[in-house]
């Protein structure tokens, strides 16, 4: 029988890919299909990764001015929620396609107990906001050297 090894993040990602098709298509306003780009809300796409004593939650948000992003930790949650700015139609023109997502979002995280919650620190740049989140020193793997009879 094979172990699996599967990431504390992966049936939860999951689960919000699920809740976030089903609710696509209760968004489009009367008289578009369900799925219309024009979504008010929307979900900014994250990565996570294992680094070292680390992890790192990476969340592309180009075009958001770093003022309008806030991050928060409460009950081993974590919080990105923002908004961006909507721009208006030009005077004479319409929009031909319009994909680029504007308006408020928000995404949040479930984290593990490993993690020391009061040393996040969120650092944005160039379009992508990544918050580090170290483990606590309580639970980081330790190593212990292997004694034998000749050195006792």
């Amino acid at each position: 029988m094979m172990l699996q090894r599967r990431s504390p993040f992966s049936e939860l990602r999951q689960m919000q890919d699920t809740m976030d098709r089903m609710w696509r298509r209760f968004d489009a306003a009367p008289g578009e299909p369900a799925g219309h780009p024009e979504i008010k809300a929307w979900a900014a796409p994250l990565d996570v990764v294992a680094d070292g004593d680390n992890f790192l939650v990476q969340a592309s948000l180009p075009g958001v001015a770093p003022e309008n992003i806030q991050v928060s930790i409460e009950d081993n949650v974590l919080t990105i929620r923002g908004e961006t700015a909507s721009q208006s139609e030009n005077g004479d023109g319409a929009y031909l396609m319009r994909e680029r997502r504007t308006g408020a979002f928000q995404r949040s995280l479930r984290l593990p107990e490993t993690v020391d919650q009061d040393k996040a620190e969120p650092r944005y740049e160039h379009g992508v906001l990544t918050v580090s989140l170290p483990k606590a020193e309580a639970k980081r793997a330790r190593q212990f050297p292997v004694q034998t009879a000749e050195s006792s």
